[in-house]
């Protein structure tokens, strides 16, 4: 018996001078927003609203913000050191991305022509525009506008070969109602989940809840 105390006691003070073990990492799949054109991280506000309620912590909810009128290979290369200091920060081997508007450009040029796809689990793009948009006309003092009109050099090879790339799940949010990517339906991806969305404008996507709901529900798919 007193052997027996003996052990405990020795036992108790190892585990005493010890180091601490790192916390678990959270359970899913971390998070980035990627903002439109002349957007920003508040875009976000009512999306990570949504993905609170269904279960995310905030801690693995993150929105990257770019240079709108700069160049979209910058801001492809700013979005995969994003990713990068999140998987870090996170431990996690992958991350779900969710974009709106010039966000999808931004996005699958990391995707498709940076390597990126091998670290994104979910690419959701609401409004994308992913094969260019006329409207962009309106602003072609910009490189990233010149890039966003279709027929660009840019739109031409993210359109080219694979449109969805690699084990990535991709999904589409478009509608006749959007206004801004014109044609609407610029924003479908061969091989991709498109889901049509019968009304919505282009900026009401970042306060509708129920769209923000099913895209919250296709990244647990």
């Amino acid at each position: 018996m007193r052997r027996l105390v003996v052990l405990l006691t020795a036992l108790l003070a190892a585990l005493a001078l010890s180091p601490a073990l790192p916390a678990a990492a959270a359970p899913g799949t971390p998070v980035i927003f990627v903002h439109g054109y002349t957007g920003s991280a508040s875009n976000w506000t009512t999306a990570m609203s949504v993905f609170r309620a269904g279960g995310y912590s905030s801690s693995d909810l993150f929105a990257y913000e770019y240079n709108s009128y700069g160049n979209n290979i910058t801001n492809a290369q700013g979005l995969a050191t994003y990713v990068s200091q999140v998987r870090a920060r996170t431990g996690a081997a992958q991350v779900d991305i969710v974009n709106h508007s010039m966000g999808g450009l931004v996005s699958l040029w990391y995707l498709k022509q940076l390597g990126g796809a091998q670290y994104v689990r979910h690419l959701a793009s609401i409004a994308g525009a992913n094969h260019g948009t006329t409207y962009a006309g309106a602003c072609l003092v910009y490189v990233t506008c010149q890039q966003m009109y279709p027929g660009s050099s840019f739109i031409t090879t993210l359109s080219s070969g694979d449109e969805t790339p690699g084990s990535t799940r991709y999904g589409t949010w478009y509608s006749p109602c959007d206004g801004i990517i014109i044609p609407y339906t610029s924003t479908v991806l061969s091989g991709a989940t498109n889901n049509y969305v019968a009304c919505q404008t282009h900026l009401g996507y970042l306060t509708d809840t129920i769209t923000l709901a099913q895209i919250r529900s296709f990244l647990a798919s």
